[in-house]
Parts: C-alpha cells; sequence; structure tokens
C-alpha cells in the first residue's frame, strides 16, 4: 500500500485543507466552527482531569493488602540455606561407557 503523505503534512498540505474547509462551510461560519471545536476540546480536558483526579483519590484511599505475615515468609525465604552433595569424579568417570 502506498502512503498518501509520505513526509508528514507540511505547508502546501495544510493550505489545501484550510482551502477545502472554507468551500465546505463557508467563510462566515468558520468562527463558529473554531469556537465550538475549542469548546469540545476544553470540555474533553476538562473530563480528563476529572478521571485523572478520581483515580489518584482511589489509588491514595485504598488500604494496603501487604499483612505482618507476607513480610514475615518473605525473611524466611531470605534466610534458608542450601547445601549441594560434591559429585565424586572418579566414580564418575568409571561408571561412564563409551559406547
Amino acid at each position: 500500500m502506498i502512503p498518501l503523505f509520505i513526509g508528514g503534512i507540511g505547508g502546501p498540505e495544510i493550505v489545501l485543507i484550510f482551502l477545502l474547509v472554507i468551500l465546505l462551510f463557508g467563510a462566515d461560519k468558520l468562527p463558529k466552527l473554531a469556537r465550538s471545536s475549542g469548546e469540545a476540546m476544553g470540555e474533553f480536558q476538562k473530563g480528563r482531569e476529572e478521571v485523572e483526579r478520581e483515580l489518584k483519590a482511589a489509588k491514595e484511599s485504598t488500604v494496603s493488602t501487604k499483612s505482618d505475615a507476607d513480610e514475615v515468609s518473605a525473611n524466611d525465604v531470605e534466610d534458608i540455606e542450601t547445601t549441594t552433595d560434591t559429585v565424586d569424579d572418579v566414580d564418575t568417570d568409571k561408571s561412564a561407557s563409551l559406547a
């Protein structure tokens, strides 16, 4: 598929879009269109900020689910000692076959 704008939207493309908008809506409706789109963007921003505030308040009001028992078990895991048995290479070499 061939992209329409290889280098992105530049100056000539913006002018062409602006001229098409003028032809479609007319010069007298452009200020109203700009005003209504600005109001819509403002309402969207207010809604986004409200959701962010609600999420922040919910995050701050949540009770920690971590208990003291979790801390004790985590400390017990760190205190576990592991032992390894040594392997005698001489016995291993004698029982190995070269088949």
